[in-house]
């Protein structure tokens, strides 16, 4: 089994949910991300999601579009990106790495250029917000045949007559953007969320994320009963914005927290 896969079955057999956290390449600094990155691990991040900066973040908002303005405004770009990938997995050779963002960064030099990068930094796995599954062939066939993993992401008005097409070429695991709206403090209800990871669930054998407006420990812990990943982002990020280049302490406590959440879901089922 590749990176992805083996994290989610070893989850899976801890009777758990993976967290899934997100921060920002080159927030504040590309030279302050490896220690942030290293406080995600520490702290119990199953997988990690890199965000790639971008103008025109459209799905994100306000803590995430900040984020992405600090992090070009210090001047990060593609190359320092896939350094920063690359340097990840010489660190933490099993922690599965996503990278996150909008397809002009990833196209704008190919597609084939692209996937060959990521697999050269040890990349596992691609979210690209605004390219739809009809547009498959701009970016999927160069991922698939570097082996990369094509995450793809399933909204609340995505019915069954979408879903097949949002997952067709899919893998690593399936990410459910749980509000229909941008990144940030709204959260759905968890009723909502069961019934949509149980349809998800009925349609496919991939693993279920979950992510949009969760903030606390104890939302982590009511979606990881129901769902194989829970996302966390903006809270993340917001602790960067505050703390900047001495943020990393910070994130691994709240990171540890939300991983406590989930460990004490795996305690309570086996009791």
């Amino acid at each position: 089994m590749d990176r992805m896969a083996t994290c989610f079955a070893a989850c899976k057999a801890q009777g758990r949910a993976a967290l899934i956290t997100f921060v920002t390449a080159g927030d504040p600094t590309v030279a302050a991300t490896p220690a942030i990155l290293d406080a995600l691990v520490a702290g119990g991040t199953d997988i990690i999601e890199l965000g790639m900066p971008f103008t025109d973040p459209m799905a994100d908002g306000p803590a995430i579009e900040l984020a992405n303005l600090r992090s070009l405004g210090s001047g990060t770009k593609t190359a320092h990106i896939f350094t920063i990938a690359a340097d990840f997995r010489a660190r933490h050779p099993d922690t599965p790495l996503v990278l996150m963002g909008y397809a002009n960064p990833m196209l704008v030099r190919g597609s084939d250029w692209f996937a060959d990068q990521c697999k050269a930094a040890g990349v596992d796995g691609v979210i690209c917000v605004d390219v739809p599954p009809e547009e498959d062939a701009d970016l999927g066939p160069a991922l698939r045949d570097a082996g990369i993993h094509l995450v793809r992401l399933a909204t609340p008005t995505t019915d069954a007559k979408r879903l097949p097409a949002v997952l067709e070429g899919a893998s690593g695991f399936l990410y459910h953007v749980s509000v229909a709206g941008i990144t940030g403090k709204q959260q759905a209800a968890q009723a909502n969320i069961e019934l949509a990871v149980q349809k998800l669930k009925a349609a496919t054998d991939l693993p279920i994320a979950v992510g949009f407006g969760v903030r606390t420990p104890e939302q982590a812990a009511a979606i990881g009963r129901v769902a194989d990943g829970v996302v966390v982002g903006s809270a993340i990020v917001d602790l960067v914005g505050s703390h900047g280049d001495a943020a990393a302490p910070f994130v691994q406590q709240f990171v540890a927290s939300l991983s406590g959440a989930l460990t004490a879901n795996s305690r309570e089922t086996a009791a």
